[in-house]
């Protein structure tokens, strides 16, 4: 079985922009569906598409950003408050398997495309909505905006950086990720009763729930995690970051006091008692760093790259998108598509692989 034509004759409309609701039709896009985006011509379609670079051309009607998810899919335009061209999508939506949408409040009712009209227009339909804070909320939601909310930016950053958003629209993506899993799970539904059905997920929500060991920490403990930059709370050494004698950035992701042995052990070092435990580690944290740093500048980069590697020491040389793209694996991951006799790239929204 080829993964690429999985969905092969499910047919999706997207009548959703900027990242989260588009990442869930590339998904399917990818999977071999036939996704037909819908973008407003008054508008000049996707907001994304004039998010371009300083380096982009004005005359480009794609820009990167646009293209990092709309690359394999099908485009039409129209104005859902022209009832002609309101009505040709509702003819799309009448044998379509699966509609992405992300109205503001009440728009899905305005223009008629609400999924109770909709539902009885196509009863198999599975209507998948994306809201910022809820349905019923009418609150305008950029990425930005759930990352401060949601406490990520509370916890990114350093003393001297203040609060920093991650730099990818990561709520976004996870939104996405929390949409196509509905999805899937409608389909088996719809395969099971042939009903469709309405599935809904907030960015406000999405976030929250990838709050992960953090939330409970507090939940638990009333611990309320400050600016740490790259540090973990529970673990150390974790996050901390090194130079090597050549100059080159290394971190550590020591997961266990036997870890932490073998990595004293690479670097000739004899640890004292407090730093034995992972608890005495993070109590002497500051220590725990010039301990290890003063040994570490000693080496190179591949020195060091060999002997974690030898040993199984969790490490990662810290690299820049250029080093990383232009990887053997990271090639392996890359889609391109020839739009107006351009060649255009983007990184695959699906990363799993079939293995038979």
């Amino acid at each position: 079985m080829r993964f690429d034509t999985s969905f092969k004759g499910l047919k999706v409309i997207e009548l959703a922009g900027v990242l989260a609701g588009p990442s869930v039709g590339a998904f399917f896009a990818e999977l071999g569906a036939k996704v037909i985006k819908v973008e407003n011509p008054k508008t000049n379609g996707d907001v994304t598409r004039s998010w371009k670079l300083k380096t982009e051309s004005k005359k480009e009607k794609l820009s990167a950003y646009y293209c990092s998810i709309n690359l394999l899919k099908q485009v039409i335009f129209a104005d859902l408050s022209n009832s002609k061209a309101n009505l040709k999508i509702l003819k799309l939506v009448r044998d379509a398997d699966v509609l992405i949408v992300n109205f503001k409040k009440d728009d899905d009712k305005k223009f008629g495309f609400d999924f109770k009209r909709l539902h009885e227009l196509n009863p198999a339909l599975i209507y998948a909505s994306i809201s910022g804070f809820s349905l019923d909320e009418n609150r305008v939601a950029y990425d930005l905006i759930l990352q401060a909310e949601s406490g990520f930016m509370s916890m990114n950053g350093t003393t001297e950086s203040g609060p920093v958003k991650m730099p990818v629209a990561l709520i976004d993506i996870l939104a996405a990720h929390q949409l196509k899993e509905a999805i899937l799970i409608a389909i088996m539904h719809r395969n099971k009763t042939g009903k469709g059905a309405h599935v809904a997920v907030s960015l406000y929500d999405t976030a929250v729930s990838a709050l992960a060991n953090q939330a409970s920490n507090f939940l638990n403990e009333g611990f309320i995690p400050s600016l740490q930059g790259s540090l973990h709370p529970n673990i150390a050494p974790y996050g901390e970051i090194f130079i090597t004698k050549d100059r080159k950035s290394i971190t550590f992701a020591i997961g266990s006091d036997k870890q932490f042995k073998l990595l004293c052990d690479m670097l000739k070092l004899r640890a004292p008692k407090f730093f034995f435990t992972n608890q005495l580690r993070l109590k002497n944290r500051n220590k725990l760093f010039d301990f290890l740093n003063t040994s570490i500048m000693k080496f190179s980069l591949s020195e060091l790259i060999m002997h974690c590697r030898n040993n199984f020491i969790p490490y990662a040389e810290i690299k820049n998108l250029k080093q990383v793209l232009e990887s053997k694996e990271a090639k392996k991951m890359i889609l391109q598509k020839k739009i107006n006799g351009k060649i255009k790239k983007a990184v695959r929204t699906i990363a799993f692989k079939n293995k038979n």
